[in-house]
């Protein structure tokens, strides 16, 4: 038995997952138009490689990555790049991001492969890892890094690798459904993976009410021979985060401010191994992915959907009511992001669809209700699986004291809503916390500016001053020159000068021109000018001297 852990607090929610789980998973049907944005990883934004009118084939590379923090995309499918320009894509905000917009043809034609079938142990962890970060592979359980960047640990050493598969939110299937019908391939990408991280062990961490996929992966593990561990966790909500499985299946807990590569460990998601293999196996970049649609549909399920799939489209085909949403979450209740348009696509994050109607209430927790005063009853900081101080911090960033707030270690909070879930007032602790971190970044980010302008304009004083005194030392060295030179020396550089003025003037003089053919009143008029000049000269020889006598140095 593999020793569990423990962290604190957490929330025990429920459920509503039988629904979306009664039905076997089938590919999503081929929507008329792809929208899929430059940017669906943390980094930044993938470059475009197509032009508008462009055909493109499935799995054909269609924007490039820019540089080491940042993922390439390509086509779902086979069809024509329609627009590459701003829409509406799934973020809080609303705003609009730059996306290739792909027509899509029906022949779902795959580009020629790229590589042959080869051996995925004979490959070196840099070649797989190549093989991974051309991929387009991001992490799938919603953070979206880019995986090739998370499977090079740089020369530290990794203990452990554990895969992700405790799916804690409620409703969201889509990597238990993954497990069920693909646990020997989602083991296989995890033994790519360690072979990339050279890590010591492996651990599956998977919870406890899903015993069919506990299942599939013991047969998995059993039938390679692998050495892998598949641990059952409680089912507490955010035992599926990151850090608190960590903890809960090592007993180590990651550094504030730290990554789990500190401690020796590397964390990924079961959707992720899944990618991984068949980008090694099949030489099929990421372009489709399962998604689960639940809440006030007809048909609660999990779908194998193409990236850039409208979220329309997926709640009609499930049978949803699209004149009746009432509101609209991509991810969980607890963690998700209310949408504004059912137009936004799917992108590679994207793990469920959740949906709520006018006409069939969906129990998700309150976002709505009105706010009333915070009665310090303590439920939020019992609850708080990071061990912070909820009602401080929210005291603190609603007084916009961001200093005072960063000593309760704002940026140790993980926004589960574990506070929000336990509050009796219904305050909107995290978004508290959401508004006092986007505050903090925005006064840090005017400080490193204003740090930038100040260093600039003090280089460009020393640089003026540098170079005055620099020109004050050369003009000293040569009155210095002159000055101990003497009278003789002084007379040399006087005629000297004088024989440079004569030599510039002499090498201005030139041959008059266009003076052959003259008529007798052109040449009558030359004539007189050279007379003039001479009379001039003999009359004032001193002016004719003075003209040509150079200013004294």
């Amino acid at each position: 038995m593999h020793r569990l852990f423990q962290f604190r607090g957490g929330v025990v929610l429920k459920e509503h997952k039988k629904d979306a789980t009664a039905l076997p998973v089938q590919p999503a049907k081929l929507p008329a138009t792809l929208i899929l944005p430059l940017k669906q990883h943390i980094g930044s934004p993938a470059e475009p490689v197509v032009a508008v009118g462009d055909k493109v084939l499935k799995g054909q590379l269609i924007a490039r990555a820019g540089d080491a923090i940042c993922a390439p995309l390509h086509a779902p499918s086979s069809g024509t790049v329609t627009a590459i320009s701003d829409h509406p894509v799934p973020h809080a905000s609303g705003m609009s991001a730059v996306c290739i917009i792909i027509e899509t043809d029906g022949e779902e034609r795959w580009r020629p492969r790229e590589r042959t079938l080869s051996n995925a142990a004979e490959l070196s962890a840099q070649e797989l890892r190549g093989i991974i970060r051309d991929a387009g592979i991001v992490g799938l359980g919603g953070a979206g890094f880019p995986a090739a960047v998370k499977l090079d640990p740089g020369g530290r050493p990794v203990d452990t690798l554990i895969l992700n598969g405790a799916e804690c939110e409620p409703y969201i299937t889509c990597d238990e459904m993954l497990l069920r019908e693909h646990a020997r391939e989602v083991l296989a990408g995890l033994l790519m993976m360690r072979h990339a991280l050279a890590a010591r062990r492996c651990v599956i961490g998977i919870e406890n009410n899903k015993p069919r996929a506990f299942r599939a992966l013991c047969e998995a593990v059993r039938d390679s021979g692998a050495d892998v561990e598949v641990v059952e966790v409680p089912t507490i909500y955010p035992t599926g985060s990151e850090k608190q499985l960590i903890q809960m299946l090592t007993g180590k807990e990651v550094p504030s401010g730290g990554l789990p590569i500190d401690i020796g460990i590397v964390c990924h998601n079961v959707g992720t191994a899944y990618a991984v293999y068949r980008a090694v196996e099949l030489d099929q970049p990421l372009i489709s992915r399962y998604v689960t649609i639940a809440g006030s549909v007809a048909h609660a399920r999990n779908l194998e959907v193409l990236i850039g799939t409208p979220l329309g489209n997926l709640i009609e085909e499930c049978g949803g009511n699209r004149d009746s949403l009432h509101r609209l979450i991509v991810g969980g209740p607890m963690m998700g992001t209310a949408m504004h348009s059912d137009t936004v696509p799917v992108v590679k994050g994207t793990n469920c669809v959740l949906v709520e109607s006018t006409t069939h209430d969906v129990p998700l927790p309150s976002r709505d209700a009105y706010a009333m005063p915070c009665i310090r009853c303590g439920n939020c900081a019992s609850a708080c699986p990071v061990n912070l101080l909820p009602q401080q911090m929210y005291w603190y960033a609603r007084a916009r004291d961001f200093d005072k707030i960063q000593d309760y270690n704002i940026f140790d909070c993980i926004e589960c809503g574990c506070c929000d879930y336990v509050c009796p007032s219904q305050i909107p602790l995290v978004g508290y916390y959401r508004y006092a971190k986007s505050e903090i970044w925005n006064q840090e980010a005017e400080k490193r500016q204003a740090d930038l302008a100040r260093e600039r304009h003090q280089f460009r004083e020393f640089r003026l001053e540098r170079e005055k005194k620099e020109r004050a030392e050369r003009h000293k060295k040569k009155r210095s020159a002159v000055t101990q030179g003497g009278s003789d020396d002084k007379q040399a550089a006087i005629q000297a000068a004088m024989a440079r003025v004569r030599a510039k003037k002499s090498a201005q003089d030139s041959t008059p021109k266009n003076t052959d053919n003259l008529t007798p009143a052109q040449q009558k008029a030359i004539d007189d000018a050279d007379r003039r000049r001479e009379e001039k000269t003999r009359q004032n020889p001193n002016e004719s001297k003075a003209a040509t006598k150079p200013d004294r140095p």
